[in-house]
């Protein structure tokens, strides 16, 4: 029997998808200051892209305590909600799948956005580099350890985001476990140096993401719930000194809970960012991961075609081409080119660089 292909359609939990080219979570900041989404622009950015097996939408807030980017949305309030429900409808009208991706930034989020408050970690830590604030860049500050006593009120918070999300109209969420996100700074052994029930050995690392998946299980079902790992290489000052014996523990836990799908954003060890020394963790990964395994970063048909074929990914996440292809299902389908996109517009206002990049057929009319 042939190895499925991009094109063939895969079923992710309760979500019938028609093919398998899904559209990875982007940061793009086009929502109000207080983190509403700008709806009408928003609405037209992911319906242009509805064509994708599945758009995971951009990672949104699940609380104020947890949101540190400028002009990145929400969904803890109702007002959030509200503006999410024209965006889902959109792509719903073009017979499309969304889920949200839920996010805690930990102490990536500057106190600026806290009224002054530090910021929350697995550890009293300082992230490298700057933050983006509403007044521009600013050094990080030293984040405060989350107390076990706080934790289930973080856990509430992931709950009730999942079940705002289903509220406006997706199809299901997926949790931000990567990047060096705050769930990313409790698994890695460079960032948690607790010795409570939270740090230390693996088992102990990986208890708030078996928590928090089992609380937004609970929520909105194993169906609807998905995860986004980042296995290796260092990222925004996170990282492990034995990611293999990590990372594959945190995935046998999320087979075991029962969700969707496992999304893993690898720096592959051909070189991307320069990073030759950092061997891929997926093939370990699945050995224990049964459920549907999408991975991403830095794909291009080619090779997305050779870890289709090998059995090594059921799907694959596309970031950046999405930006400027939204037709990217139809040109990868046709081998056309790709178009390139402006660096400049990712995070800027309006609607440039974000709903004006042209399909194939009008460029080449163009």
């Amino acid at each position: 029997m042939p190895s499925p292909t991009l094109f063939d359609p895969i079923k992710l939990g309760a979500i019938e998808a028609p093919n398998r080219i899904l559209m990875a979570p982007l940061t793009r900041a086009r929502s109000e200051s207080v983190h509403v989404p700008v709806t009408d622009l928003k609405a037209e950015y992911y319906g242009q892209r509805a064509a994708a097996g599945l758009i995971i939408a951009e990672a949104t807030g699940i609380s104020q305590e947890g949101t540190g980017w400028p002009a990145a949305p929400g969904i803890w309030s109702e007002a959030q909600v509200e503006a999410w429900k024209p965006v889902t409808d959109a792509v719903h009208a073009k017979d499309g799948r969304i889920i949200l991706q839920l996010w805690h930034m930990g102490r990536l989020v500057h106190p600026d956005f806290l009224g002054g408050k530090p910021p929350v970690s697995s550890s009293a830590t300082t992230a490298p580099g700057y933050a983006h604030t509403p007044t521009g860049k600013k050094d990080y500050t030293e984040a405060r350890a989350l107390p076990v006593s706080e934790i289930p009120r973080l856990l509430g918070d992931y709950a009730h985001a999942a079940k705002n999300a289903m509220a406006a109209g997706f199809d299901g969420v997926q949790i931000h476990s990567a990047n060096g996100y705050l769930i990313d700074q409790f698994l890695r052994d460079n960032s948690n140096f607790r010795d409570d029930q939270y740090g230390g050995s693996v088992e102990n690392r990986t208890r708030l993401l078996r928590e928090v998946a089992q609380a937004v299980v609970d929520t909105v079902g194993a169906d609807r719930t998905s995860v986004r790992l980042s296995p290796n290489g260092e990222t925004q000052g996170v990282d492990d000194s034995n990611p293999v014996p990590l990372f594959t523990a945190a995935a046998k836990d999320l087979q075991d809970i029962g969700i969707s799908f496992l999304e893993l954003r690898e720096v592959k060890a051909f070189g991307n960012f320069g990073q030759t020394d950092v061997p891929r963790v997926s093939p370990e990964i699945r050995k224990v991961f049964t459920n549907p395994l999408v991975l991403n970063q830095e794909y291009t048909r080619e090779s997305a075609d050779e870890d289709m074929a090998s059995g090594l990914a059921d799907a694959i996440s596309f970031g950046r081409p999405f930006i400027s292809n939204p037709d990217l299902v139809e040109r990868l389908r046709n081998n056309s080119e790709i178009a390139p996109d402006n660096f400049k517009t990712w995070y800027s206002e309006g609607p440039e660089g974000y709903t004006d990049y042209p399909r194939l057929s009008e460029a080449t009319a163009a």
